[in-house]
């Protein structure tokens, strides 16, 4: 069977886009910004993104492309007859599953303050009482599990529907209203009367700042947003490869996706610390961050109600968009595998993300004496850990390794694919960056993903 193909360029970069733009631009980006010194760190991070992030990118999206498979078969179809290269795609295989064992608890979360917004739930709440609320979501296994069901279901409905008519229709309308919704936020956010002392703190460079915290620190963890923001490395891009045409080189079409990402990085800040200023509410790391910080800033917002029901509309979107992104993924890893039908692939799964999505809803509440990483850890931290600070960074040297190694793909056939097309080139000089310096700073970044985790 031919295998489906996108019907328009922006159908593939925008869908491309959702898969790496997630609940982290929003919750981490804008937070480590303000504390290593605003503008500052940014401009690091932008460095990292392009010379680190960039390269693996196009490497995904080559060897999905040349291949026309998924994870699931792509190393197979590429590799030297005899090699094991094919191994791999047990990393790529468990990274999506496991970052689907959380990602749809959490997209639960966006639905149910959706609701709750627009209900009014919160209005006149004192901050105590908003705290209260989160807490009560997480100690109630039950309501979460709906919620979290409520995700698997629509997101494998629309992929249900095929590439085309599903994933690319219902994606590109997503993507648009989400950065629809980013700029009347940030506009109204920028506007708020007391807010220029948020927009100064994020938008001017405080290299003081980043010295007072430790320039080392900022360089790393500038270095680790740069890395974690596009989800590298599990093969969460490649599939989207394998469904674009020969006409554009891949390079391009990589910055576009990395551009928009960072884009909806650098605008949550924008809605997020000129509000928290103009109400002298601090800004948070994390989940505090959605659903304490910012219920308490929209309590305090005339017309706070319109504007939190449509910051979490946006969150919704930016939930479900990484979400069938990957349903995606594991769906074509069930067809190339096993040749089953779309509809068998998503009922399976429907059942099997369910199950595996358990643990992490109970990991709040009834399992929540279980802190695999130490005090006030859960299941959610554990399995993000495993995702983060393992299968991407090992996913990436995979890619790293396999695109430059002669005993893989080799650089040659990368460069040919890469290049095929018309638009930005991958430059042939890079060849002795991306052999033997990328993949030493990939390997950094592991072992400091551990360090920062148990001796930091």
């Amino acid at each position: 069977m031919e295998r489906e193909k996108f019907s328009s360029r922006l159908g593939f970069i925008l869908i491309s886009a959702g898969c790496a733009i997630g609940l982290g631009n929003v919750w981490r980006f804008p937070y480590i910004v303000g504390k290593y010194g605003g503008a500052a760190f940014v401009l690091i991070y932008l460095l990292f993104l392009v010379v680190l992030g960039l390269p693996i990118v196009v490497m995904e999206f080559s060897v999905g492309r040349a291949s026309r498979k998924s994870a699931a078969l792509s190393f197979d179809v590429l590799e030297p007859k005899g090699s094991k290269w094919h191994l791999g795609k047990g990393i790529a295989i468990a990274g999506n599953y496991i970052l689907m064992m959380f990602y749809t608890t959490v997209g639960g979360w966006m639905i149910l303050y959706f609701f709750k917004m627009i209900k009014g739930d919160f209005t006149g709440m004192s901050a105590e009482a908003v705290a209260g609320e989160f807490g009560g979501m997480l100690a109630n296994p039950g309501l979460m599990m709906v919620f979290m069901v409520i995700t698997v279901l629509i997101c494998f409905g629309v992929c249900a529907l095929g590439l085309q008519k599903g994933v690319e229709r219902i994606t590109k309308a997503m993507m648009l209203c989400l950065l629809c919704l980013m700029v009347v936020l940030a506009v109204h956010s920028v506007l708020l009367e007391g807010g220029s002392e948020g927009l100064k703190f994020y938008l001017m460079p405080d290299f003081g700042k980043m010295v007072e915290t430790g320039i080392g620190e900022a360089v790393f963890a500038a270095l680790g947003q740069s890395f974690f923001t596009l989800s590298i490395g599990i093969g969460a891009l490649a599939i989207f490869g394998s469904y674009i045409g020969k006409e554009q080189r891949l390079t391009g079409e990589a910055v576009n996706v990395t551009v928009l990402d960072t884009l909806v990085a650098f605008m949550a800040g924008l809605i997020i610390f000129p509000a928290c200023s103009a109400y002298n509410i601090e800004p948070q790391a994390g989940p505090s961050l959605i659903f304490i910080t910012l219920p308490n800033v929209f309590n305090h917002m005339v017309g706070g109600r319109l504007w939190g029901t449509l910051f979490f509309m946006f969150m919704s979107f930016a939930a479900f968009s990484t979400v069938i992104a990957v349903f995606q993924n594991i769906i074509s890893f069930a067809t190339d595998l096993t040749g089953c039908t779309i509809k068998k692939a998503v009922l399976v799964n429907i059942v099997l993300i369910t199950i595996l999505s358990i643990p992490c809803v109970l990991g709040f509440n009834l399992w929540s004496g279980f802190m695999p990483l130490g005090p006030e850890s859960t299941v959610l931290d554990l399995e993000d850990f495993v995702l983060s600070n393992n299968l991407l960074p090992i996913g990436s040297m995979v890619y790293l390794v396999f695109c430059t190694s002669r005993y893989g793909w080799g650089f040659k056939n990368f460069l040919a694919e890469a290049n095929e097309g018309k638009g930005l080139k991958f430059p042939a000089w890079a060849r002795i960056y991306v052999s033997y310096i990328l993949p030493l700073i990939v390997l950094l970044i592991f072992i400091q993903g551990y360090w920062s985790k148990f001796a930091g």
